[in-house]
């Protein structure tokens, strides 16, 4: 088997698995929970998680929608980081969701998409990806851009929160200079 096959498979379990997690997300939600499902590459390399959806992620029902993943796209851009590589999700996945079960969804897509960098913005994610209970995972420290250890395959770095950081200059400058430490690991990364 080559590896090409290899990948295809694993991409397809992905994509069967991260289906069946968003089924299991619209359905936990109800019939006005407004549920948001994560968006991007199912077995990317980077894995964007923020605490909860804004109202155009809840309209849409999908993460990183709107100015939020505007600004996020543009970044990645800048820093030239394929927009392939990327996954987004929120750790809460609809209003009024319960923190077990929140839990219990962002470990499932994190062992479904096996990142090799996991980017923690704001102060209430890395309180939420720290209580996790991941296996093998390291507390995560809030040093805005330094690449940490998240587990012996996935590094992490924490940024301030992006939907708190796009009205003021300042906290543009702030989350841009977290967030910029993805260059030059993208940019190290073995390619393929």
């Amino acid at each position: 088997m080559s590896t090409d096959e290899i990948f295809e498979r694993y991409l397809q379990r992905a994509i069967t698995e991260i289906n069946d997690l968003w089924r299991e997300i619209r359905s936990a939600a109800g019939d006005g929970g407004y549920p948001v499902v994560g968006s991007g590459h199912p077995l990317a390399d980077i894995f964007l998680v923020k605490y909860g959806p804004q109202l155009a992620e809840a309209q849409e029902g999908v993460a990183f929608h709107g100015r939020a993943g505007d600004a996020i796209k543009k970044s990645l851009q800048r820093l030239n980081v394929e927009l392939m590589a990327v996954y987004g999700t929120n750790c809460l996945k609809f209003a009024g969701q319960k923190p077990d079960q929140a839990s219990s969804m962002l470990t499932r897509e994190l062992h479904i998409v096996q990142p090799k960098l996991l980017v923690v913005m704001g102060d209430d994610t890395l309180r939420f990806v720290n209580e996790l209970d991941f296996p093998l995972s390291d507390p995560l420290e809030p040093r805005p851009g330094e690449i940490q250890r998240f587990t012996p395959t996935i590094d992490a770095v924490v940024v301030p929160d992006i939907d708190a950081s796009l009205d003021e200059q300042e906290r543009k400058t702030e989350f841009w200079n977290a967030f910029k430490a993805l260059g030059p690991w993208w940019a190290e990364l073995p390619p393929y």
